[in-house]
């Protein structure tokens, strides 16, 4: 597919450093790597460079990608929504990252060692997916399965990313909020960050904004566009704690700079500084895992956020296409965003995309 730079967007306020890392993310559409790419580059007071490159599908007459379009995050969810609502019942007394889960939510047996801690680090035993939507019906039902889930491993015996310890947090975080995790996420993230265009279930006035994600044959029988790509994220209502945030690039450029702010942003602290620490920090039961609460950290070898960013840094994925990586040594965060699953999900281009364009900001930052 042939992408002229006429029809990429880009600001930046040092438009030739960044031209390696624009280079990049046209190559990879060009290549087939994803239809559609938005990317930022950040530290903690302004905004280095904006990219929003290719079409929202591959059709001769497809919408061009804007910076203002609505990517669906996929699992960067756990983060923004999830792990921060975390974060906030932490510094409000109102959450204990080791109080057993079963001691929060009484229709819930699960051994002891689960708990909130060990969920958002991926080590309570839970399996890593299970195709609920298959069987199951609704949120509530998809709930009661999980709380009641067999566990595969010891808990805090080994780490496996764990989509359905997510949901289990979410079932904690709506018990401790007393209201739905999308007013939760509202109330308490994305009015104090001004980040209004991070919605669950985006309304249809926005659909031409909205870039697709899969031409879902196998379930839905459709593409789908405008609603979460993730099946049991979908049987849940589109409001899930392990997937359903949309979000444009700006809107989540502006919440990674939380990160890099120690907590706070536009004067409204969010988070404790000590919260951010530890919530970016490994948490140590299990030696061999990169996983800190909520966030990855950087692998020794083969990380996504290529081999320039610092040991401190931590990032997230979501398999649609979409990451978060922050630096805070640097003082830098880079989001990107794709439709990679679009038309299938077979495509796994996304892997040398990932690090090849961090590494290509990265380079341009050093020289």
């Amino acid at each position: 597919m042939n992408i002229p730079l006429s029809q990429s967007y880009h600001r930046s306020i040092d438009a030739e450093r960044f031209e390696s890392a624009e280079q990049v993310l046209l190559d990879h559409i060009r290549l087939g790597t994803t239809p559609a790419a938005c990317a930022a580059v950040m530290n903690g007071s302004d905004t280095l460079a904006v990219w929003a490159a290719g079409g929202h599908t591959y059709d001769a007459d497809a919408l061009t990608t804007k910076p203002d379009d609505l990517f669906d995050l996929a699992s960067v969810t756990k983060v923004i929504a999830t792990a921060t609502l975390c974060g906030v019942y932490v510094d409000s007394g109102h959450l204990d990252l080791d109080q057993p889960v079963r001691d929060i939510l009484t229709d819930c047996a699960l051994d002891g060692r689960v708990t909130p801690s060990a969920l958002l680090s991926h080590c309570s035993g839970l399996p890593a997916h299970v195709h609920l939507y298959k069987q199951l019906i609704d949120k509530r039902e998809v709930e009661d399965a999980v709380k009641s889930m067999a566990l595969e491993y010891e808990p805090l015996t080994r780490a496996v990313y764990s989509d359905m310890g997510y949901i289990l947090l979410g079932c904690v975080l709506e018990a401790v909020g007393g209201a739905p995790l999308n007013e939760l996420f509202r109330d308490h993230i994305r009015e104090p960050l001004r980040v209004y265009e991070t919605v669950f279930c985006p309304s249809v006035e926005n659909q031409s904004r909205i870039v697709p994600t899969e031409d879902d044959r196998q379930w839905r029988g459709r593409l789908v566009h405008g609603e979460v790509h993730d099946e049991n994220a979908a049987v849940m209502g589109g409001v899930a704690p392990h997937a359903g945030l949309f979000s444009t690039v700006v809107n989540t450029a502006a919440y990674t700079r939380l990160w890099l702010n120690e907590g706070s942003l536009y004067g409204q602290r969010i988070l404790k500084p000590d919260t951010v620490k530890l919530f970016r920090t490994r948490v140590g039961f299990i030696p061999e895992s990169t996983w800190a609460l909520g966030w990855d950290t950087v692998s020794s070898s083969g990380s996504t956020s290529g081999n320039h960013f610092s040991p401190t840094s931590h990032g997230i994925l979501g398999f649609t296409g979409t990451s978060i990586w922050v630096d805070p040594e640097a003082d830098l965060a880079v989001v990107l965003l794709t439709n990679r699953v679009h038309p299938t999900r077979d495509n796994w281009g996304i892997r040398g995309l990932r690090p090849a364009f961090h590494d290509a900001v990265r380079k341009a930052l050093l020289d």
